[in-house]
């Protein structure tokens, strides 16, 4: 009986260890989530036009190859590279995270750019010309992964640099979690966004009360703003993530300059306004200066990525930069 008891007693030790690294597990996952809302929300604005084109039966489907693809990234590619960096060479985190910081603030410096200074892509050109639908399905489907490869290598050195020191599986488990979630939550939203205007078209149609069609008709008209605002809102995004890593980096490597004065004006402009929610302002003043900040540096980065880095990977790769 004492035996039974001890082997019992064993038992509910180990359930409570494992309850408590679920635990640690969900709130890592959690921390690092929400700073990959940059991110995410680009990812999700983004998306949406590798399907555009294909026939309607087609674009689900196609959404569920880049899902895949974008799961085989994280989970075979990444999250083993992101492991073996935590525990073998951990200084590089922060190097990698201001290199992928650099990266989200030329994308959404160049998009602002490019709505001042419109051009042709000539990727999207190209895809006009396929005449076999096919072919420009697996041709969009590749573009999407080799896009998500990016994005996704930026969540995970994020979520681990988010996720405090713990053991290698309590990582693993982390950055399979966020990578997991965020990829079902961006395609699966991005699946809807992409279905929204047949809905409301089907809903016009087959509706049986005015107020239904209506509400169809206006959902299709709205899905068009909705899309220009997602995207707006993911290049703000973008700036203020990539602008708030530099910054962050710059602070780990020994030049605390920059972000001191970032969240010291941060405090004062709340301290300004005695009536308002400070936390609130003082987290908008220091987003807002972060973002100014990122943008600064995408327009520094766009002529050197564009005549510089993108014409020596053109060079190495034999493909032509665009």
């Amino acid at each position: 009986m004492s035996g039974l008891l001890a082997l019992l007693d064993d038992v509910a030790a180990i359930a409570k260890v494992a309850a408590a690294s679920v635990d640690d597990v969900a709130a890592a996952a959690a921390k690092a989530g929400t700073k990959t809302a940059g991110i995410i929300i680009d990812d999700a604005a983004v998306t949406p036009r590798y399907v555009h084109g294909l026939d309607a039966s087609r674009e689900l489907p196609t959404i569920w190859k880049i899902t895949k693809g974008s799961l085989i990234n994280k989970l075979v590619f990444l999250l083993p590279a992101a492991l073996l960096l935590s525990n073998f060479l951990p200084g590089v985190i922060t190097p990698l995270l201001m290199l992928g910081g650099s990266y989200l603030a030329f994308e959404g410096a160049e998009k602002i750019f490019h709505l001042f200074f419109p051009h042709v892509v000539q990727e999207v050109a190209e895809d006009f010309e396929t005449r076999d639908p096919a072919h420009l399905e697996e041709e969009r489907v590749s573009g999407a992964v080799k896009t998500d490869f990016i994005l996704s290598a930026e969540i995970m050195t994020i979520t681990l640099a988010s996720i405090p020191a713990s053991s290698f599986w309590i990582e693993a488990a982390s950055l399979a979690v966020v990578g997991v979630a965020i990829t079902l939550a961006v395609y699966g939203s991005v699946a809807l966004i992409v279905k929204m205007d047949d809905i409301g078209l089907h809903m016009v149609r087959a509706g049986h009360f005015g107020v239904t069609r209506r509400f169809g008709a206006g959902l299709v008209k709205f899905m068009p703003v909705f899309m220009v605002l997602l995207s707006n809102i993911g290049t703000a995004a973008m700036l203020w993530v990539g602008g708030s890593i530099i910054t962050h980096g710059v602070e780990v490597l020994g030049w605390p300059w920059l972000s001191e004065n970032i969240k010291h004006l941060a405090v004062v402009v709340a301290k300004a306004v005695p009536a308002g929610p400070s936390g609130a302002i003082e987290w908008s003043v220091s987003a807002g200066l972060n973002g100014v900040f990122g943008l600064a540096l995408g327009f520094v980065l766009i002529p050197l990525v564009t005549k510089v880095i993108g014409p020596m990977i053109g060079a190495l790769t034999g493909k032509a930069a665009h």
